[in-house]
């Protein structure tokens, strides 16, 4: 397991994958910061040319805790498509490479290899939660937000986490998808898929029985009027998370690889 792990941390850092999504949660870090900081004096923001003198955000409080509940609300709709992007990358590879071939011809278990993927893209995506909490506490600082405390602090990171570990589970069957489509065109298609699905089945307000949903929703994107996903929506979300891990395990194991 070390050293199949070893091999997939090798290919994530000869790439520029790490680099291209680091760069994505940085910028989305800055443009919550830049919304707080428009949001901290609407008059300011115009006379910087921030704002059009006609235009106006309502509805807004500029604090740690607004702030915090923006980062997450950045893991939950990015992080379904840039980890979604991470695990594609991860598994459709080895076909869009045509390395598949040598990587199961190694006297290592099909399961043990599936495994150290995952491994590798849960610590990946953490990596990028744990960026962007941090990149948070700087920017929030330096344009001297209110409402700091030591447990607002904890509580921003404890839902971030959360919310950064249920989006992990919900994007694992994307690499069953780039595993059975042998590249990367059928994982981003069912990304894609899961993606469009996720807003208007939310919508429709039957988000919490949709996996997809369940992150979005857990984060209050839907407002204060809809109650958060039950029991059943996080319920789903792991059984859907199992369920794309064990599947790509099976179609490794048992699939035809004679190309």
């Amino acid at each position: 397991m070390s050293a199949a792990a070893w091999a997939e941390l090798l290919k994530a850092r000869r790439s520029r994958l790490p680099w291209v999504t680091a760069l994505a949660f940085t910028i989305a870090a800055g443009f919550g910061g830049l919304v707080m900081f428009i949001l901290q004096d609407l008059s300011r923001a115009r006379a910087l040319g921030l704002l059009g003198t006609k235009a106006a955000l309502t509805g807004g409080t500029a604090d740690w805790p607004a702030y915090f509940v923006l980062l997450t609300q950045t893991i939950a709709v990015g992080g379904s498509v840039l980890f979604g992007v991470i695990v594609v990358w991860t598994f459709g590879r080895e076909f869009s490479q045509g390395t598949v071939k040598d990587l199961l011809a190694l006297p290592t278990p099909r399961t043990t290899i599936v495994a150290a993927k995952f491994a590798v893209t849960a610590v990946w995506c953490l990596l990028l939660t744990l960026q962007t909490y941090l990149l948070g506490l700087v920017i929030g600082n330096s344009i001297g937000l209110s409402g700091w405390s030591a447990a607002v602090a904890a509580s921003g990171l404890t839902n971030l986490l959360l919310t950064a570990v249920m989006t992990i589970a919900v994007v694992t069957p994307f690499a069953l998808a780039a595993s059975v489509g042998r590249g990367y065109l059928a994982g981003v298609g069912a990304m894609f898929l899961a993606v469009f699905l996720a807003q208007v089945i939310a919508l429709l307000g039957y988000g919490s029985y949709f996996p997809w949903s369940v992150p979005a929703l857990f984060t209050g994107i839907a407002g204060p009027d809809r109650d958060p996903p039950g029991l059943l929506g996080y319920t789903l979300v792991a059984v859907g998370g199992a369920a794309g891990v064990l599947g790509t395990v099976s179609w490794w194991k048992h699939a035809d690889q004679d190309h």
